[in-house]
C-alpha cells in the first residue's frame, strides 16, 4: 500500500510512498528489538559507534545537493536555506554526538558504609521517533543523533507530508556501517503508525515533535500502555519584545526573521511581537515596509526568501487565521491574502493594533502572519507575555544588561535570545516549559532523554579507605 508525497509548489505528486501497516510496524521494532538485545550495536566499543556517525556525517556533506533539492522538493523551503544552513547542520549535529559516545560514563560514588559504588549510564533500548515536516532532516538528526549516541535502537516515523530526505539519508547511515535493523523508517500515519509507536509494548521510549494535542495522545498512550520515557517537543507562541532602547534597524530585522523564516512554519516563530509604546509606530511602519519587500516564489529559484507552505490544509488554516485577525478589529498592515493561482503561497502578513486576546495572538497560526502588540513597561510585559500555555521561546532586544539580566529569569520558556533570535548551534539545548513540552533537544542534556542510570553496590572487606 502507498500514498503520495506532493511538491507544495504545485500540488502535484512527487512520489508514491510505502505507507506501513501496523503489522509493518511490529516488523520494524521486532527488528530495532533485536539489533538491540543480540546485536553488535550496543554491545560495540563506543568508539567503533562514533566512527560510524562520523563516516556518515562525510556522506551527508558528500550528497548535499541531492539531499538539499529533496528537502525543498517535498517541503517547500529554499533550497538555499535547505543548502546552506540546514545540511550542514545535519552534518555538524552528527559530529557533535559521534564526538560524544566514547565521553558517556557513570560516577564512583561515596557511601556511609564499607560499600563500592559506582553508577552506569545504560542505553534505554528500542526508540520510537515520530518527527515534524517542517524541518524533517533537523529533526531527524536531533533525534537519531543522542539515540545512537548512547547505544539504543530506533523505528522512526517521519511525518507522512515529508518522508523523502529521511528514507534518503538513512540508506547512507547503512553506506556508513552501521548495522542492520539499528535504525528503521517507517513511512506512513500517525493514527496507524505514529499512535502504534507510542503504545506499543516492545517500545522502550518514544520522542516526538509536533503539535501539543498530538503530544498529549503521545503521552497518554505512552503510560496506558508499559509506562515509556516520553520527551515531548511541541507548540509555541512565543514572545519577542522590543524595548525602547533597543536597535530598532536590527530589532526590525531580526523581529522579521524570527517570524517569517521557514514561511513562518517554526513552532518557535516569534509569534507575539511585544514593542514599547514608544518606538511603537516607528517599528509597525519599518515591519510593513520590509515584509512587502520580501521575495516569494519557487523555492529553487536563487534569492528567494518564502516559498508555499506545506499543503492546502495548512494554507486554508493560516488564511481562516488572517480572517480572524481582520474580523477582531486588527489592522491589516499588508498581505494577507494568497500569491498567485498555484501552490500554496500566501503574502507576508503584518497586524498591528492586535490584543491578548484575539486569536491570532493566541494560537499557534504556524504561517507567515507577524501579530505586533503594545506595551507600556517591563513588568507589563513579563505578565502578558508568560500569559500563554506555551512556553518555548522568546527573543528580548534591550541595550540595557539590568534589563536583559531581568527578562531572562522573569521569562516562563526553554530559550532565551537576547538580541538575536533561532540561534540553534549543536551544543544549544532546546525544549518547552508548560504545554511546549517537556525533555531537552540538542546538546548534553539530550543524551538524558536516552539514558538510564543504574547503580551497582558491591561490599568492601577491609577496605584502605572509605
Amino acid at each position: 500500500k502507498t500514498f503520495p508525497t506532493l511538491d507544495p509548489r504545485t500540488g502535484e505528486v512527487i512520489a508514491n510512498v510505502s505507507e506501513a501497516s501496523v503489522e509493518d510496524l511490529d516488523r520494524a521494532v521486532a527488528a530495532a528489538r533485536k539489533a538491540f538485545d543480540e546485536g553488535p550495536w550496543p554491545k560495540m566499543t563506543a568508539y567503533e559507534r562514533s566512527k560510524i556517525l562520523y563516516r556518515f556525517a562525510d556522506l551527508i556533506e558528500k550528497h548535499d545537493d541531492e539531499i538539499a533539492t529533496l528537502e525543498t522538493w517535498d517541503n517547500g523551503k529554499p533550497f538555499e536555506q535547505a543548502a546552506q544552513i540546514e545540511v550542514p547542520m545535519v552534518a555538524r549535529l552528527f559530529r557533535y554526538y559521534a564526538g560524544w559516545a566514547d565521553k558517556i560514563h557513570g560516577l564512583t560514588v561515596p557511601s556511609d558504609g564499607a560499600y563500592h559504588v559506582q553508577t552506569l549510564h545504560e542505553p534505554i533500548g528500542v526508540c520510537g521517533q515520530i518527527i515534524p515536516w517542517n524541518f524533517p532532516l533537523l529533526m531527524y538528526a536531533w533525534k537519531i543523533g543522542p539515540a545512537l549516541a548512547t547505544g539504543n535502537t530506533v523505528v522512526m516515523k517521519p511525518a507522512e507530508l515529508t518522508p523523502l530526505s529521511a528514507l534518503y539519508v538513512s540508506n547512507l547511515l547503512h553506506e556508513a556501517g552501521l548495522p542492520p535493523g539499528v535504525v528503521n523508517i517507517i513511512s506512513g500515519f500517525g493514527a496507524t503508525v505514529g499512535a502504534g509507536l507510542a503504545s506499543h509494548m516492545d517500545v522502550d521510549k518514544v520522542a516526538f515533535t509536533g503539535s501539543t494535542a498530538t503530544g498529549q495522545t503521545i503521552l497518554e498512550l505512552s503510560a496506558k500502555s508499559n509506562l515509556k520515557q516520553a520527551t515531548l517537543e511541541l507548540g509555541g507562541k512565543s514572545p519577542f519584545i522590543v524595548f525602547d532602547d533597543a536597535d530598532i534597524d536590527e530589532a526590525v530585522n531580526t523581529a522579521h526573521f524570527a517570524l517569517f523564516f521557514n514561511q513562518g512554519q517554526c513552532c518557535c516563530a516569534g509569534s507575539r511581537t511585544f514593542v514599547h509604546e514608544r518606538v511603537y509606530d516607528e517599528f509597525v511602519e519599518k515591519s510593513r515596509e520590509l515584509a512587502k519587500k520580501r521575495i516569494v516564489g519557487d523555492p529553487f529559484k536563487q534569492g528567494v526568501e518564502q516559498g508555499p507552505q506545506i499543503d492546502v490544509k495548512q494554507f486554508e488554516k493560516i488564511l481562516k487565521y488572517i480572517k480572524s485577525g481582520v474580523e477582531d478589529g486588527a489592522n491589516l498592515e499588508t498581505g494577507g491574502e494568497r500569491l498567485g493561482s498555484k501552490g500554496y503561497y500566501i503574502k507576508p502578513t503584518v497586524f498591528s493594533d492586535v490584543k491578548d486576546d484575539m486569536l491570532i495572538a493566541k494560537d499557534e497560526i504556524f504561517g507567515p502572519v507577524q501579530s505586533i502588540l503594545k506595551f507600556k513597561d517591563i513588568n507589563e510585559v513579563i505578565q502578558r507575555a508568560n500569559n500563554s500555555r506555551y512556553g518555548l521561546a522568546a527573543g528580548v532586544f534591550t541595550k540595557n544588561i539590568d534589563t536583559a539580566n531581568t527578562m531572562m529569569r522573569a521569562l516562563r520558556v526553554g530559550s532565551v535570545w537576547i538580541n538575536c533570535f533561532d540561534v540553534f548551534d549543536a551544543t544549544i539545548p532546546f525544549g518547552g516549559y508548560k504545554m511546549s513540552g517537556h525533555g531537552r533537544e540538542k546538546g548534553i542534556y539530550s543524551l538524558s532523554n536516552y539514558l538510564q542510570v543504574k547503580a551497582v553496590v558491591t561490599p568492601l572487606k577491609n577496605p584502605a579507605w572509605l
